[in-house]
């Protein structure tokens, strides 16, 4: 089986994202800044040899997706197990919401305990199982092709701690960048980790932003 590069992006800027709400499976749209932010993608993007753009279905990475793939002239496919985590009855609310209404599962959510799952949602260690199933088919569907991969914070994570073997209830100290690029390989051993948060394309924007 040949390695297969993967580009993996995080969807642009929504208002929940602004606003510190959990989104989970809730098909919120990207803001007027994430709009730009995906629209700085395909620029950044346009001599890495990607052969298509594979993207959550939710609107906020389908949208970061459609910039991207249009930019380049690539097809645009949808991948529902790409999605972020689901959180179920926690949906919608700030982290303050949460930690007022419903303190244990805060407590829970906030230690990453691997199998509690919020009523509704998903565990971290049923999350991550699912994103990488579908990363390893994705792999081996594209077998030594250059594959962006547009989803979410939470799918991010869980490829981060697979690629550096990082335990699902450790602490994350690395970012996860809106519309930032994050590279991977897989091989038949697994990920391994190329490159994390490049966010260099963004400069300028967010500050553009102000007042618009």
């Amino acid at each position: 089986m040949q390695a297969t590069r993967l580009v993996v992006i995080r969807h642009g800027e929504t208002a929940w994202n602004a606003a510190g709400r959990l989104q989970g499976h809730q098909d919120i749209p990207l803001n007027a800044l994430g709009l730009r932010q995906a629209a700085a993608l395909a620029g950044a993007l346009a001599d890495e040899g990607l052969a298509v753009v594979v993207a959550s279905d939710l609107q906020r990475a389908w949208q970061t997706g459609a910039a991207l793939a249009s930019g380049l002239g690539l097809p645009l496919l949808p991948e529902p197990g790409l999605r972020e985590r689901c959180f179920g009855l926690l949906e919608g609310h700030t982290h303050a919401e949460i930690e007022a209404r419903w303190p244990d599962d805060a407590r829970r959510w906030r230690h990453r305990e691997p199998g509690f799952a919020p009523a509704g949602g998903e565990s971290l260690v049923d999350f991550q199982a699912r994103c990488l199933a579908t990363v390893d088919r994705l792999a081996a569907t594209h077998a030594g092709q250059t594959v962006a991969l547009v989803c979410h914070g939470g799918v991010l994570d869980g490829l981060y701690r697979a690629a550096t073997h990082v335990a699902l209830d450790r602490p994350r100290s690395w970012p996860l960048g809106n519309a930032s690029i994050n590279r991977l390989l897989h091989t038949p051993q697994g990920l391994a980790l190329v490159g994390w948060n490049d966010s260099a394309h963004l400069d300028g924007i967010a500050a553009d932003d102000v007042g618009a």
